[in-house]
């Protein structure tokens, strides 16, 4: 079917499209705490007793730990079997815990599930922008990019849609059969040529290449890029370590990384209906988590008709402003909160406001853009190491955020909370403006160059 579209930015959207398929997977996933933790606290829990708040934190946050210990490992397969076998390897494990889930019926099985898929689902997440960016156009690298984004959102939409309206066992169903289907057309997918010709077979790439170019002389001219890049060398993780533009690359990614954690974003999304709960407005926890969905769907989609059209620096910062401006509505709304014991009027929707907010500026900017971002700041022998090492450290900040969050609002107040994750929208707004190089149009080589390489690398 792929072989018959005649257009070869048809083949590479195609492509694309089908690879992010598992994603949507993982957005279903990843919002799966959301209704899941309010069945799992209920009478009618599907286990043997309720859960306390405890042993939903590890719940939430015991996917992000694992990876970051495991990730180190696991990158080293993307080199070594190729981007499109480490992506078949991952599903193998999503859909039998999804089918373990249908079944549990203790504590014990839910964190060890969550700990695997959630590990799975990180991986993934590192593996899809790196063939993504390797598959894709220079000139429609940042719009296939956000393919992630907008399938982790519909995957979202899907939880938030089915999830709160159903049993915890029907649920499941609809989530193992989900990871099943999506998994089935990586099987008929090419392997990234870049890692094709990095194993010495010039002859694979090229037919890859002409397939995905649709012209043999644009195959032949990336395939002499590739050869410029990797310089005849097998690139070691010491020789990288030792490389200057290599550790500034990965500095700027880490902290980059570490920046889309300090929004409190993923923690707000994985706890999504508990917190629309806490606020005790007139508003149904169900109904609102599946308009903030639908939010973040519409966000994601737009998001790819002009993240080619717009600097992706200015596009990141105006979206942590967006962020800065919901997370100071929350924390309003909580503060007010604490001196009534009953909101009315447009304190009924401050809230939904806010998160709102929160989700579409995340969800059109960061949230597309950081996945894009980090697979082209790195050259092609440094890519998979280099994303890699930016996926641990990004999702240790996952961990910590997912995990503690509870714990901090305890502490110092929802507010306070709120607030603390805004001022770091503010500093992380400001990091982007003055260290992160722009990527919109530039070839690989064009953005090393900005990153301080020597032009005749």
């Amino acid at each position: 079917m792929i072989s018959l579209l005649k257009s070869s930015k048809a083949r590479q959207y195609l492509v694309v499209f089908i690879v992010n398929l598992t994603i949507l997977t993982t957005g279903m996933s990843l919002a799966w705490p959301s209704p899941v933790l309010v069945k799992l606290r209920s009478i009618e829990t599907p286990l043997h007793r309720r859960i306390t708040d405890e042993e939903g934190s590890w719940i939430v946050s015991i996917g992000s730990l694992c990876i970051t210990f495991g990730l180190s490992f696991l990158g080293m397969l993307q080199d070594c079997i190729g981007r499109k076998y480490c992506l078949i390897l991952t599903c193998i494990p999503k859909v039998l815990v999804s089918i373990l889930f249908v079944f549990a019926k203790d504590m014990w099985m839910l964190i060890f599930g969550r700990a695997i898929i959630g590990s799975a689902d990180f991986y993934l997440l590192t593996v899809v922008p790196v063939y993504a960016s390797e598959i894709a156009d220079k000139d429609i690298r940042g719009s296939l990019g956000t393919f992630l984004q907008i399938f982790s959102s519909l995957g979202v939409v899907l939880t938030m849609s089915v999830g709160p309206f159903v049993s915890y066992t029907t649920y499941s169903i609809v989530f193992a059969a989900m990871n099943l289907f999506m998994s089935i057309p990586i099987l008929f997918l090419p392997d990234s040529p870049f890692f094709l010709y990095s194993k010495g077979k010039k002859d694979k790439a090229i037919d890859v290449l002409k397939f995905l170019r649709g012209s043999e002389e644009l195959a032949k001219e990336e395939i002499s890029m590739y050869d410029k890049s990797l310089n005849n060398q097998k690139i070691e993780i010491k020789s990288l370590l030792k490389d200057r533009v290599f550790l500034k690359t990965l500095g700027i990614s880490i902290i980059f990384g570490a920046t889309t954690q300090v929004t409190g974003f993923n923690a707000i999304s994985f706890y999504l209906q508990t917190i629309l709960e806490s606020t005790k407005t007139n508003l149904m926890p169900e109904i609102a988590s599946i308009i903030i969905s639908l939010i973040q769907l519409l966000a994601s989609c737009s998001s790819a008709f002009v993240i080619d059209r717009f600097q992706r620096k200015r596009m990141l910062i105006t979206s942590f402003i967006g962020l800065l401006l919901g997370l100071i509505g929350m924390g309003a709304f909580f503060k007010i909160r604490e001196n009534t014991q009953e909101v009315t009027g447009f304190m009924n929707y401050l809230p939904l406001i806010s998160l709102i907010l929160v989700v579409y500026c995340y969800s059109a900017g960061i949230g597309s853009l950081f996945w894009v971002v980090i697979a082209e700041l790195f050259d092609g022998p440094a890519r998979a190491v280099g994303v890699t090492i930016c996926i641990i450290v990004t999702s240790f900040g996952i961990f910590l955020t997912t995990k503690y969050f509870a714990t901090l609002t305890t502490a110092i107040g929802p507010s306070m909370t709120y607030w603390f994750f805004g001022i770091a929208c503010a500093f992380s707004a400001l990091f982007i403006y003055y260290c992160v190089p722009e990527t919109k149009g530039k070839s690989f080589k064009e953005i090393q160059m900005a990153l301080g390489a020597k032009v005749g690398m």
